[in-house]
């Protein structure tokens, strides 16, 4: 009898690789805790475990017991962070922390890594303990893992797995185990994360399924002839929902299909191209049905593009940027320790940039705005005693200081509505702000605002229909990126929930055209985001968009003409960018998620089959 694990190895090695997506539903928290366990760090367990997968779908063909695909994987795991742990002391990233002065503006975003005393008293107590006692601790609160789950994914008994547990939490207190409960659910992995590893994987090439291997499940005459009716159109399904409850020997198998900590509807989308795959989506009359899943991935349709455009002359993170008479003004960022005074103007039209007068202080990202054809930016003095707004006159190439603002943090977002400025949320030290100041330029007076609902820094706001939308960021006691979106409404002086983002991220870039606004880039826990999501505020739903060509967090972005521009920010800790790149949103048709991404791979796939 065939186990689920083999049937999907088998569809994966025959050229469906979106199948390997079931796999990765079903064992990444294992995969996840085991990597934890070992390395201790979250951020380097979630990098862990993306590499285990890749590397366990390129060496798919030299399993030899599709049976046993779980010990095989967590061999893999433990090898991988036995490789990572030989080379963490060659990487760069401590080195570049203690190198930031402590009165940085980018002290505090990189100051919000440290982990907080609760996340320490947990690792303490964990590390207080023998491996053997801490590794199945870890497997089963931040994996979610039975004890027998946890016995085949260690190759040990269950008793002995049973006993170990019993021993471990003898040995905590019992507020100690409640805070480990409390510390896992923050620490999970991003919704997105079978999405990303199916996306990669399918551009990778592996070893097709080799004669030997043809009938892996020991399949009978009556199989035989089963797969002898299927060549002649019946559309015989292996992964249908009730067959997979019941045929699978692996009680972890179910967990596929109906387990998951983010439920959603799934829309099927019509009347756009679909590629066929090798699940038989025929009808056995010619025609091709439709697959959830390849419209998921489908690519981009025509007007949906990005295109490279000329770099601007200062590579730079964090800068401010905004459009003005037909320009784009890319103003002040950073570069490793060096705070920038730097001011370019981008011309679309001729593809050139110009240098302009250099910036008197220092500019906050995502500080910056226009009102009444002139810029108007926050920033701090070169003292970091005094925080001031300033404006700038494009004809005369001049900055000119107004005055100090009120009390207000850095790494906040500033969005401009009916001739007023609006500065939202950002951080003080390591505290989100959930602060919002109404600046009144006319006047030159300040008004404080409604609190924002979820205090965040890093953010991104941008405005459609005369509200402000503001979206993703970093709320540090909580220790996560965020997927929030919350709709702000001057006149009302009221804020409201909106559907969240598909993925949780910080520092990226939000722009609208044509009413609907599009997140690009950022960070989660892991590598830089290429991901482009559309928000229609009208129908509160999100949709996946074609993805940014060069994936980068602490980007800036723009609207010029109905398009959008994504300018600079940086590729990981210290690789700074001046890249340029054009998005025209204008006609694609894409899936929409409905605010969430599925429970599981399983979900979507099972869904394209009904």
């Amino acid at each position: 009898m065939r186990t689920e694990d083999g049937s999907i190895i088998h569809q994966c090695l025959e050229g469906d690789s979106a199948m390997f997506g079931f796999l990765v539903d079903k064992y990444k928290r294992s995969v996840y805790a085991l990597a934890y366990s070992k390395v201790n760090n979250f951020h380097d367990a979630q990098d862990i475990t993306q590499e285990v997968f890749i590397k366990a779908f390129r060496n798919l063909y030299t399993l030899k017991s599709w049976d046993n695909f779980m010990g095989w994987l967590s061999r893999i795991t433990l090898n991988t962070c036995r490789d990572w742990i030989r080379s963490a002391s060659r990487r760069p990233d401590s080195e570049f922390v203690e190198d930031q002065k402590q009165n940085s503006l980018s002290y505090s975003y990189m100051n919000s890594y440290h982990e907080d005393n609760l996340f320490e008293s947990i690792k303490e107590a964990l590390d207080s303990l023998p491996e053997v006692y801490s590794q199945v601790l870890t497997l089963q609160y931040f994996g979610g893992m039975s004890v027998n789950e946890i016995a085949g994914f260690l190759c040990v008994s269950p008793s002995t797995i049973d006993r170990r547990i019993s021993e471990a939490k003898t040995k905590l207190r019992e507020e100690i185990l409640t805070m480990i409960n409390t510390v896992s659910k923050r620490y999970e992995l991003p919704s997105a994360f079978t999405f990303h590893i199916v996306e990669i994987v399918k551009n990778i090439r592996i070893h097709p399924i080799s004669p030997a291997k043809a009938l892996p499940w020991g399949l009978s005459l009556t199989a035989g002839i089963i797969a002898t009716i299927l060549s002649f159109g019946v559309n015989l399904n292996f992964l249908d929902k009730s067959e997979s409850m019941t045929g699978s020997l692996n009680q972890g198998a179910s967990k596929v299909l109906d387990v998951g900590e983010y439920p959603v509807d799934v829309m099927k989308i019509s009347n756009i191209p679909f590629i066929s795959n090798q699940q038989m989506n025929g009808n056995g009359l010619g025609s091709v049905v439709p697959s959830l899943q390849n419209a998921l991935f489908m690519p981009p349709q025509a007007g949906d593009t990005w295109t490279k455009k000329a770099d601007m002359p200062t590579a730079r993170t964090e800068l401010a940027v905004c459009e003005m008479g037909g320009k784009i003004y890319a103003i002040g960022g950073w570069v490793g320790n060096n705070l920038l005074l730097t001011v370019e103007e981008y011309n679309p039209i001729t593809n050139i940039w110009e240098k302009k007068a250099d910036k008197p202080t220092f500019t906050f990202a995502r500080s910056a705005c226009v009102v009444n054809d002139q810029i108007y930016t926050l920033a701090i003095t070169q003292e970091f005693d005094r925080t001031i707004i300033e404006k700038y006159d494009q004809k005369m190439d001049e900055w000119m200081e107004l005055g100090d603002t009120p009390d207000i943090g850095d790494l906040l977002s500033v969005s401009s509505v009916n001739g007023k400025i609006y500065v939202i949320g950002g951080t003080d030290g390591p505290i989100p702000l959930s602060i919002v100041n109404e600046y009144d330029p006319i006047t030159n007076k300040w008004e404080k605002k409604a609190d924002m609902p979820t205090p965040r820094s890093m953010l991104s706001t941008c405005v459609v229909d005369g509200k402000i939308y503001a979206i993703g960021g970093w709320n540090f006691p909580a220790r996560s990126p965020l997927s929030n979106v919350e709709e702000y409404d001057p006149i009302a002086d009221k804020w409201t929930k909106k559907a969240n983002m598909s993925a949780i991220r910080h520092s990226l870039a939000a722009c609208a055209v044509k009413g609907k606004i599009y997140a690009i880039g950022g960070i989660g826990f892991g590598p830089s985001l290429s991901l482009v999501e559309e928000y229609d505020p009208a129908t509160d739903t999100w949709t996946r968009k074609a993805d940014m060509p060069t994936a980068r967090l602490e980007l800036s972005g723009c609207t010029l003409k109905e398009k959008i521009y994504a300018i600079g920010g940086r590729t990981n800790i210290n690789n700074f960018i001046s890249t340029v790149e054009e998005y025209d949103p204008n006609t694609s048709q894409s899936i929409n998620f409905k605010g969430k991404l599925p429970t599981t791979w399983g979900d979507v796939r099972t869904a394209s089959k009904r």
